[in-house]
């Protein structure tokens, strides 16, 4: 099979996007939160629905093709005021993969599942929580300049900086870089997850678009 023009391939940095990929198990609960919650803060910081060429999107391990997200999912999302609107579920194929630039998973095993898939998805490849962690150690001052030299160029020094740090920064505990799966649990369950998700989600937002939330 051919591999479709997009990330992990030699030129894919001639783009002028930048592609992030939230994985979870079955795309109707953690990974649509995720991606609905990236697209929100995108929007509140830079007023652009396309974040400056940055590409939000979901799939699932064991993706619920063509379903929509948990009720419980777009209440959290109502909480925050993001659009959770017109989602549909995909499962994860190779093509999202290879075209992601970031790829930020809910758990250590959905990573490895992304990692196993090949496409050299290795070094860009995260949990989101992992992902909070390295972006935290990183000086901004070092990352391109958004209003210089792009949006799509800061951010993919950013993975860059990040994926050097991995293996020196080590998680506190085994489960620091997991993110519980609400499924099937009550609203209020969901809300604190969505809150996790919310909180991890915050500095990784500041640090790809140099713009901090408005408060």
């Amino acid at each position: 099979m051919t591999a479709p023009e997009g990330r992990g391939i030699a030129g894919h940095e001639e783009s002028d996007t930048f592609r992030i990929l939230h994985v979870s198990t079955g795309n109707v609960c953690r990974s649509p939160i995720t991606e609905r919650l990236t697209r929100h803060a995108l929007s509140d910081r830079l007023g652009d629905p396309l974040g400056g060429g940055l590409i939000v999107e979901s799939a699932g391990t064991w993706g619920h093709e063509g379903a929509p997200m948990e009720t419980n999912a777009e209440l959290v999302l109502a909480d925050f005021g993001a659009d959770y609107s017109g989602f549909v579920g995909r499962e994860l194929l190779d093509e999202h993969v290879i075209r992601a630039d970031l790829v930020l998973t809910a758990t250590r095993d959905h990573r490895a599942q992304v990692i196993s898939m090949g496409h050299s998805a290795g070094l860009r490849t995260f949990t989101l929580k992992e992902f909070t962690r390295l972006v935290r150690a990183i000086d901004p001052a070092t990352l391109p300049d958004p209003r210089g030299e792009g949006m799509v160029e800061r951010a993919r020094a950013l993975v860059r900086a990040a994926a050097a740090l991995r293996g020196w920064l080590l998680a506190p505990s085994v489960d620091a870089d997991e993110v519980n799966d609400p499924y099937g649990a009550p609203i209020t369950f969901f809300r604190s997850i969505g809150e996790e998700i919310n909180e991890a989600l915050d500095p990784v937002v500041t640090a790809l678009t140099g713009v901090s939330a408005r408060r």
